[in-house]
């Protein structure tokens, strides 16, 4: 597929845009939007920056973070195929409040805020799936923000790996994103050390195997039952 073609012909159908054709059918939204290709490691959005706009990841993977206390990087969530990214700042804000990092080679669809704000006015249907978007969204967020205060480090590891498993998948048994171990303790919000202690601990008890970076889940039911109590099938 070309990277600059129509809407109507993409693949993604849990994008708003692509979930909304027949609604927009009429408005030159699709026709719009730029494609902007990014390298692996290539950052695409600068905590700080004017929102202008959001993106949505056409194809490949993508790493959202805010910078914390001592400039200390927090993942707070993975974008696949489909996604938004750069939501939180739109019609809100005047600055993105996260930066934006492509995990591979990555190819974005760009809209301007302008140009989707004269939608949104316009289309009561697409507006009307935003606000539900962004109401799931908040439950994401809440749930996640209540789950880690209460979880052990160990605890919010396991829930790492199967928020990692259900977002990206399994690719030849192990799961399909390539991430340091500094990049799962800065989602896990713990440190390097303990996510290599953790890791060596289910390691040990064959819940997990390792291949360079590359991690795969042995036994998901024995992951998924430890940490049950605290719902960690709310976040894809």
């Amino acid at each position: 597929m070309s990277y600059n073609t129509s809407c109507h012909i993409c693949d993604n159908y849990n994008c708003l845009i692509k979930s909304n054709m027949s609604a927009l059918e009429g408005v030159d939204l699709a026709v719009k939007k730029n494609n902007l290709r990014c390298k692996k490691g290539q950052q695409f959005i600068i905590e700080g920056a004017p929102v202008n706009g959001l993106f949505f990841v056409l194809k490949g993977k993508v790493k959202v973070f805010r910078t914390g206390i001592n400039g200390r990087e927090q993942i707070v969530r993975f974008a696949r195929e489909g996604e938004i990214i750069g939501h939180r700042g739109f019609g809100t804000e005047e600055y993105y409040s996260i930066g934006a990092i492509a995990l591979e080679d990555t190819v974005l669809c760009y809209f301007s805020k302008h140009m989707l704000q004269e939608v949104l006015m316009s289309n009561p249907k697409f507006a009307y799936d935003l606000m539900l978007f962004y109401a799931n969204e908040l439950n994401k967020s809440e749930s996640k923000v209540k789950s880690i205060s209460q979880m052990t480090v160990r605890e919010r590891v396991i829930d790492t790996l199967l928020y990692i498993n259900r977002k990206f998948g399994v690719n030849k048994g192990f799961l399909d994103v390539s991430l340091s171990r500094k990049e799962y303790a800065d989602y896990a919000g713990t440190t390097e050390e303990q996510v290599i202690r953790v890791f060596s601990a289910l390691k040990k008890e064959k819940l997990i195997s390792a291949r360079g970076k590359k991690i795969g889940i042995n036994d998901i039911g024995l992951l998924k039952r430890e940490i049950s109590e605290h719902n960690f099938f709310l976040d894809s």
